[in-house]
């Protein structure tokens, strides 16, 4: 009997027992059976298994599916839509597939930056391992807990410019100070700027490791912090292409997955981060970032309504996202223009009218 047989049998034993728990404990019966048996990876068992688990799988047992994500989080042969699933659970059930998983993808970690909860953020940022791009998505969020756990993970992929951006995080992020003194990757110039805003018993550290005396260090302070940060106004100048860089990293991943869609936006503007916003509404509408940056300062707020209607942000939503681009742009676009105006004229407009009309009113310009 082959494995797709073994499974079918197992899944009627269980569901026609009539013993309590039985039916709950079928998902588990299933895992320990592939557990065993190495022809859970073949194609047509992987069929019958996506079918098992994701037609069961939210009827369980809180319990249950802790146990199963357990088991499961070193699975090479679970179905990618189960693992993802688990993932995006509670955090405790969560935390052994996001830390272990080898079938979760940088596009599935990135997704879950976006759209999960602070805690799974947190557990994304301590996954061994972790790659660059999904680094660089940690980086453009800026979240204060996660970039703590990213500091402490040792094994992520930090370039130089990534170990850079995390010190002089560090500066207001008092929890990032400890565990970047003693990472690997921290250069002497870069402990030399740790050095310039940590306590006595962080400098201690730095001191020993690098070797050099207080006094010394102190001069390699000097020297770090001016050749790090150059002229007056060019450290806000080079941070803020950095952070534009990383926000077009984060959307073009999230669109290369599948995974870009007009929730981003409402979540961006709620975290204050406007040039996200700004890149990921032109990826979604396929509009040029430079027409969307002009429709965000323009004296009127139709062009912004437009192109929010052309990528399917719902008509309810868009007096929250109007109102919460002005709080960042300095009350623009449409200055002391009403909302509800604005939902008057988005309604005349199907998705494919608002994006030819957005595109149109942005050549009107040239």
């Amino acid at each position: 009997m082959n494995t797709a047989e073994n499974i079918h049998g197992s899944i009627l034993d269980l569901a026609r027992s009539r013993q309590p728990g039985d039916r709950d404990q079928l998902l588990l019966a299933v895992a320990d059976l592939c557990e065993n048996d190495g022809g859970c990876d073949q194609p047509d068992v992987q069929a019958v298994l996506k079918d098992v688990f994701m037609g069961l799988i939210g009827g369980v047992e809180r319990d249950i599916r802790r146990q199963l994500a357990e088991k499961l989080a070193g699975a090479t042969w679970a179905p990618h839509e189960l693992i993802v699933y688990l993932a995006r659970d509670d955090v405790e059930i969560a935390r052994p597939i996001i830390a272990r998983s080898p079938l979760l993808e940088d596009h599935d970690l990135i997704r879950l930056l976006v759209e999960a909860s602070l805690e799974h953020h947190i557990e994304v940022a301590r996954r061994p391992g972790l790659s660059a791009s999904v680094v660089d998505a940690i980086l453009a969020q800026g979240e204060a807990d996660v970039l703590t756990a990213l500091g402490g993970n040792e094994t992520a992929e930090l370039t130089p410019l990534s170990m850079e951006r995390l010190v002089s995080f560090s500066q207001t992020i008092a929890g990032l100070r400890a565990p970047l003194s003693h990472h690997p990757r921290l250069s002497t110039e870069l402990g030399a700027m740790l050095y310039a805003w940590v306590g006595e018993t962080i400098r201690a550290v730095l001191a020993t490791r690098f070797e050099v005396d207080g006094e010394a260090f102190r001069a390699a302070v000097d020297h770090a912090v001016k050749h790090a940060r150059g002229a007056p106004g060019e450290a806000a100048s080079l941070e803020m292409d950095e952070r534009v860089a990383m926000d077009h990293r984060v959307v073009e991943k999230l669109k290369a997955g599948g995974q870009l869609r007009p929730g981003l936006l409402l979540r961006a503007l709620r975290e204050s981060k406007l040039t996200l916003f700004t890149i990921a509404l032109a990826s979604l509408g396929e509009f040029s970032t430079e027409d969307v940056r002009v429709a965000l300062d323009a004296e009127r707020a139709e062009p912004l309504a437009l192109a929010c209607a052309a990528v399917g942000v719902d008509r309810g939503a868009l007096p929250t996202v109007l109102s919460l681009v002005r709080q960042l742009n300095h009350g623009r676009p449409g200055v002391g223009q009403t909302l509800a105006e604005l939902i008057r004229f988005t309604s005349d407009y199907d998705k494919a009218g608002a994006a030819a009309a957005f595109r149109e009113q942005a050549a009107g310009r040239t």
